[in-house]
């Protein structure tokens, strides 16, 4: 039967506006990083998150919010977002935010090769050219001679390897886990980390109330658009969607031209569109890798009904 999706259009748009908050995110804190400490708006980003999970879904979920069966992967899942964090944001400080969320997309990459010795996968053709091309995206960001801070560029490939890291513990995780419930863990283990290490990290000027209010922005940009990927990819498949995700390269370049005055320059642009090509090249290659299990599986002959042998009886009848 043909692949329907009733709620595609609808997951397209939530996870368009998930791309969006994230988009958001990193512009509110590389702004906020030129004046206050990366500890407290890393803590910020976590305690509002956190705090939103409690109210809005704890009193109907209850036990189930926090009940898991690795409570051991779920943390080092969680650890690897909040190095994600924290390598963004301190990048952000030196970098421009196209050229930092193009060298974070290079994740996918790193995943792709991850893959074969921790999943299992086989990688194809089409994949190894994704990824030898979008390798070639980051060293053309990153090329010698050009404008970016060295220290800004290893921050976030840090960013990139960590999320790498974390996109292989959410695959491992799915199975048993639940996505609400990785969710609340990233956001408790982010607040408990963040919250025992800020009493000796805080430095810098208390904010007024304008920042005060941005920075609180930041829990709520990171726990809604969150929560609207998870939306969105619970009503469509993830070979649908994955290709969408390059979108928000395309809002990074523009915000960072608008909002700060940065724009990449030549090298740099063809850079980023190269990952971004690479990206969309390895979605579409998982989709059909997709489309072939499944019409394997459809096309596959069923096992024939097993002979149920009746062995004589050796009394009454019941």
């Amino acid at each position: 039967m043909p692949d329907t999706h009733p709620h595609a259009l609808r997951s397209i748009m939530l996870l368009l506006g998930a791309l969006f908050l994230f988009v958001l995110l990193d512009a509110t804190a590389k702004r906020l990083a030129a004046t206050y400490p990366v500890p407290m708006l890393v803590w910020s980003r976590y305690a509002l998150h956190f705090l939103l999970m409690v109210v809005f879904l704890a009193p109907s979920m209850r036990l189930k919010l926090i009940t898991t069966k690795r409570p051991g992967r779920q943390i080092v899942r969680a650890t690897c977002l909040l190095a994600v964090t924290f390598f963004n944001i301190t990048a952000l400080q030196v970098m421009p935010l196209a050229e930092t969320t193009a060298i974070v997309f290079a994740a996918p990459l790193m995943v792709t090769l991850m893959a074969g010795p921790l999943l299992g996968e086989r990688i194809g053709p089409l994949r190894w050219v994704a990824v030898v091309t979008g390798f070639v995206g980051v060293l053309l960001i990153a090329r010698p001679g050009g404008a970016l801070v060295a220290e800004g560029v290893a921050l976030a490939l840090g960013a990139a390897v960590s999320y790498a890291a974390y996109q292989i513990l959410t695959r491992q995780l799915s199975p048993t886990e639940t996505p609400v419930n990785m969710l609340f863990y990233t956001a408790l283990v982010g607040t408990a980390a963040t919250s025992l290490a800020l009493p000796w990290l805080w430095e810098g000027p208390m904010p007024g109330p304008l920042d005060a209010l941005l920075i609180a922005s930041l829990g709520i940009y990171g726990g809604c658009g969150h929560f609207l990927l998870i939306r969105a990819f619970r009503d469509a498949p993830a070979s649908m969607l994955s290709p969408i995700l390059y979108v928000q390269l395309l809002w990074a370049t523009l915000i960072g031209w608008f909002g700060f005055g940065q724009l990449p320059d030549g090298w740099g642009l063809v850079g980023i569109l190269t990952i971004g090509g690479a990206g969309v090249l390895i979605a579409i290659d998982g989709r059909r890798t997709a489309q072939r299990r499944q019409e394997a599986l459809a096309t596959a002959p069923e096992p024939a009904p097993a002979q149920t042998r009746f062995a004589p009886s050796k009394g009454r009848n019941r």
